[in-house]
């Protein structure tokens, strides 16, 4: 075999490794085997609803974020998708838990923050006027949706203190979830890829096991981001399940789910 020949099948060798080994991940998601929803059962006993930031400021047209959310909004159902969870909750006795975002005039004289949170103080999202009053509450941007509040009622909503950037490092959540014998949660609200996901990944990571009603949340979408489109990808790849509300809804009437 003369040098030349050598040469040639070394650099066969070469390209052929270098390619395969750039296909690895596309091999590697291809040969990926679907999300197994078997192994999470949902039973009122151990089993809750947790909605993020079912709040005006996000689901009102009149709210701070709302035209960055209307699209994903529209397209998800997502307000009537979360009546539709809370109802069920209510007839099939479910907890329902809400982590809420509020910030309070001290909130704004922070040092500094992340893009969207910068943007969140500078459009006065989620505003109060203070933790022991509800003076301009009712109606505000931080209320809770207005069709979503006779059914937080109806169904003894557990009303944690507020998240105050986007997961529930911050607040009671996980302390409540614990203290009410919940180990498995049903997620939901807003915003997807923000206040959502970071949620899933804290209660992942604290134990419980989690499944995202992904056409019960929103995310923004502008100029060429889809944030609905990244999060409903991470549900997949990191809950135990990623349901739509049909699904669910049923599970949470049948016994055998």
């Amino acid at each position: 075999m003369s040098n030349i020949q050598r040469w040639v099948i070394v650099f066969l060798f070469i390209c052929s490794t270098c390619f395969y080994g750039n296909q690895q991940p596309v091999l590697a998601l291809q040969a990926a085997p679907h999300q197994s929803h078997s192994g999470m059962r949902i039973d009122s006993t151990n089993t809750a609803l947790v909605l993020t930031d079912p709040q005006n400021d996000y689901l009102s047209p009149k709210g701070a974020a709302y035209n960055l959310m209307k699209e994903s909004i529209a397209k998800n159902h997502t307000i009537e998708n979360i009546e539709q969870l809370l109802k069920t909750s209510k007839e099939n006795k479910f907890k329902v838990f809400i982590s809420p975002h509020y910030y309070y005039p001290y909130d704004q004289k922070w040092l500094f923050g992340g893009v969207m949170e910068d943007w969140m103080h500078s459009n006065k999202m989620f505003q109060r006027k203070g933790p022991l009053t509800l003076d301009g509450f009712e109606g505000s941007g931080a209320d809770f949706y207005d069709s979503f509040k006779p059914l937080l009622e109806e169904t003894h909503a557990i009303i944690t203190n507020p998240h105050k950037i986007y997961g529930p490092e911050s607040n009671d959540l996980v302390l409540q979830l614990r203290k009410a014998g919940i180990t498995r949660v049903l997620l939901a609200g807003m915003a997807a890829n923000l206040c959502v996901e970071s949620h899933m990944r804290e209660l992942v990571e604290q134990g419980f096991e989690v499944a995202v009603i992904y056409d019960a949340t929103a995310a923004p979408i502008m100029n060429g981001l889809d944030g609905d489109f990244v999060a409903k990808t991470n549900f997949k790849m990191i809950a135990s399940a990623s349901w739509p509300t049909t699904e669910v809804i049923k599970k949470m009437k049948s016994r055998l789910n």
